[in-house]
């Protein structure tokens, strides 16, 4: 920026953003929303697959072991299934708890979908934990238990 514009009264301390940039400006007045909506997505699958677990645990215990995979981790499995799915929704501990499932999102990847015919099913578990690092990198957001409470999550 040029001095004369640095003095001027309103001007920006930053440097002005491209014109595609500012068309979507409008997103950080939603911020809180969007981010609590892309916590609720992220959520949604974890929560889902959790209660699915529940109701046919002796089914997704012999998969386990089909797979090389103790069925004994399956309580862990439903527990972190349904409790980092809710500590994600309402945004308790959001970092850590993003950090834990985009773990057990690449170690699903890589211990039950590197066949061939699981290459969606490993792409999936791979852009899952991608949204789970950004979530752990930029925070819950405001709309959360974390935001309110004044934490970083």
């Amino acid at each position: 920026m040029l001095r004369a514009e640095l003095s001027s009264p309103g001007a920006s301390s930053q440097p002005a953003a491209p014109a595609a940039d500012r068309d979507l400006a409008f997103l950080r007045r939603f911020a809180g929303p969007l981010v609590l909506l892309a916590r609720a997505m992220l959520a949604y699958i974890f929560l889902k697959d959790g209660l699915w677990q529940v109701s046919h645990y002796a089914e997704v215990g012999g998969y386990m072991s089909q797979n090389g995979v103790a069925p004994a981790l399956l309580p862990l499995v439903v527990l972190t299934h349904l409790g980092g799915g809710l500590l994600v929704l309402i945004g308790l501990s959001t970092r850590w708890a993003s950090i834990a499932l985009m773990g057990f999102c690449l170690l699903t990847a890589l211990l039950f979908h590197l066949a061939p015919d699981q290459a969606i099913q490993f792409d999936k578990n791979i852009a899952i934990a991608g949204g789970f690092l950004a979530l752990a990198t930029f925070g819950p957001g405001p709309w959360s238990l974390d935001g309110w409470r004044g934490r970083a999550g």
